[in-house]
């Protein structure tokens, strides 16, 4: 095959994507056909039989990137490192040294995850300038794997919320059913630093973009979930085959059902914590977005494993595992809680809950009704861990070792106190507040204590219904499909982050595995999403029943236009 020529990432040939377009004819995917459109698994396969090159493949996701760039999906763009890495995946392939199933794969990062040489803000002011000097275990076990790291994706300020709108970058935008010609703005960029390193520790240059909603015409889109919204809507919208989330009490599974792909929890201590930006260290777990299930395996299979840097890993070596095509469920137990019959759960997904529920058990599996009687009580338990934690970690941003400084050098007081008034939102600043008071000596016992207690009774619930014979629970993720940016804002954050996180807050606090499958469009064209749960360790069980169900519903997913 004639292969193009590259300079500046720009193909000057067109023999190769006249190839390629001929060759994506024959997979079966509805709308425009093009690579962007595969999944991870069928992308390696072009890489591994040469249909086209890795330095292809990065150029045509970052002009999709910047096709929907209003999208306000990255904080920092690393284009020029993903290009550089790109190049030497492609040289690798041709070789024959091909490092791992994701050499060449581009994939995102959620800008809580430490980047040598590439800032790390965790869409927070008082972290805008800084750069760590060393990798997350789980950036570096991508790039070792030669992975393609396009950037750095847009969050909530800390990982605190659940719409992805409160950064200092601006909200993100869900591709779905977003109008971008009329909402199109220009965007502003500029360099971080005028000397930066990239992930080898290399020189080179990055730009960040800086969004805004400037009027309230301009907020009637539909928001992305949180915290890890720019991670999703990376790959809803086709920019990379996968993405790195953070899940706290949703993070991960609220995005992607909002947004439409797979977003995997899985079970606390499988994935490595170490240089991921802590928001409550007993719940916090690394989490991944892909387009399909067995895309999720491929990169839990390269992730999962003890780290000798967080000691809250496992210490028992991880079997990386494929999915079967043809899966029997005859065998599968499936429980259907009764108490996620929340208030405000919409009729459509109601019924999409029920849909698939029939699903199952019209293939042969066992579905009963099951109990866990604590689940009301979780998120106000979560509330209190969850400040006392956050008011815990967040001390160490004082301006005086890195981070934003203020200028009141009157006192120490006064400097810590301005800086972290100009540093943190309101948010943040409220769940410091917050967090202090349940630690208070007077408070201790009753509010910390007691919340540990029933974070215990909680746990004991799902531990019971595994006990008692369920593989895996079926439950909705959200309470409905996506809401405008408009109907969002009405509330504030602890409000909505309370009504979002019903149905995935319960799993974190019992450090068990759950992974979000996109299962339907709403009558408005809104993805609608299940989550699946199952017990600890027990991943592939998990996934082999979500990939059971993706194979029924055939999600129909969203399709661009090419850039």
């Amino acid at each position: 095959m004639c292969r193009s020529k590259h300079h500046g990432g720009r193909s000057e040939s067109t023999s190769s994507l006249t190839f390629l377009t001929t060759f994506l004819a024959q997979f079966n995917f509805p709308g425009v056909l093009s690579m962007l459109g595969l999944t991870l698994k069928e992308t390696a396969r072009l890489l591994s039989e040469g249909k086209t090159t890795a330095a292809e493949l990065c150029s045509a996701c970052v002009a999709r990137a910047k096709q929907v760039q209003e999208l306000n999906v990255f904080i920092t763009e690393t284009y020029n490192i993903a290009g550089q890495q790109a190049a030497d995946s492609t040289l690798r392939h041709r070789q024959g040294n091909r490092l791992h199933v994701l050499d060449g794969i581009p994939v995102t990062i959620k800008d809580a995850f430490s980047t040598a040489g590439v800032r790390t803000t965790c869409a927070s002011r008082i972290l805008r300038d800084y750069i760590p000097p060393y990798n997350a275990t789980m950036v570096q076990r991508l790039v070792d794997r030669g992975a393609v790291l396009l950037g750095k994706t847009n969050m909530d300020e800390f990982a605190m919320g659940c719409g992805s709108v409160d950064s200092i970058a601006g909200p993100v935008r869900n591709p779905w059913r977003y109008n971008f010609k009329s909402r199109h703005q220009e965007q502003d960029s500029q360099p971080i630093r005028d000397s930066c390193h990239d992930l080898k520790a290399k020189s080179m240059q990055m730009r960040t973009m800086h969004h805004h909603v400037t009027s309230t015409e301009d907020s009637d889109w539909f928001i992305t979930g949180g915290s890890s919204g720019g991670s999703a809507v990376a790959v809803a919208a086709g920019i990379c085959k996968a993405a790195l989330g953070s899940d706290t009490g949703g993070s991960v599974r609220n995005p992607a059902s909002y947004c439409g792909v797979v977003g995997l929890k899985p079970t606390y201590g499988l994935l490595s914590r170490h240089g991921l930006i802590p928001l409550v260290n007993s719940l916090d777990v690394p989490g991944i977005f892909t387009r399909c299930v067995d895309d999720t395996a491929i990169m839990l299979g390269a992730l999962a494993g003890h780290d000798p840097k967080d000691s809250t890993t496992v210490s028992d070596t991880f079997q990386p595992f494929s999915l079967p095509e043809d899966i029997d469920i005859t065998r599968l137990h499936v429980g259907i809680p009764k108490e996620y019959h929340a208030p405000h759960l919409s009729a459509e997904t109601l019924n999409t809950w029920q849909r698939a529920a029939d699903l199952l058990e019209d293939a042969g599996a066992r579905v009963s009704q099951v109990s866990l009687p604590h689940t009301p009580y979780s998120i106000v338990c979560y509330s209190v861990l969850c400040a006392a934690e956050v008011a815990s970690n967040m001390a160490r941003y004082d301006g005086l070792e890195f981070g934003h400084r203020g200028s009141d050098h009157s006192s120490t007081e006064a400097l810590y106190a301005q800086t972290r008034h100009e540093g943190f939102n309101d948010v943040v600043r409220g769940r410091i507040l917050a967090g202090n008071y349940f630690l208070l000596k007077r408070h201790y016992d009753h509010y910390f204590i007691q919340a540990q207690r029933i974070r215990r009774l909680i746990a004991d619930d799902f531990r019971k219904v595994f006990e008692g014979g369920v593989d895996i629970l079926l439950t909705p993720t959200t309470l409905s499909p996506a809401r405008s940016y408009r109907w969002f804002v009405q509330e504030d954050n602890r409000t909505r982050t309370e009504q979002e996180d019903v149905f995935t807050q319960p799993i974190n606090m019992a450090g068990i595995p759950a992974v979000n499958v996109p299962v339907a469009l709403s009558e408005d064209g809104l993805p609608i999403g299940l989550q699946l749960i199952g017990q600890s360790f027990q991943e592939k069980t998990l996934l082999t029943a979500a990939k059971w169900l993706e194979q029924q519903v055939n999600f129909p997913h969203l399709q661009l236009p090419d850039p």
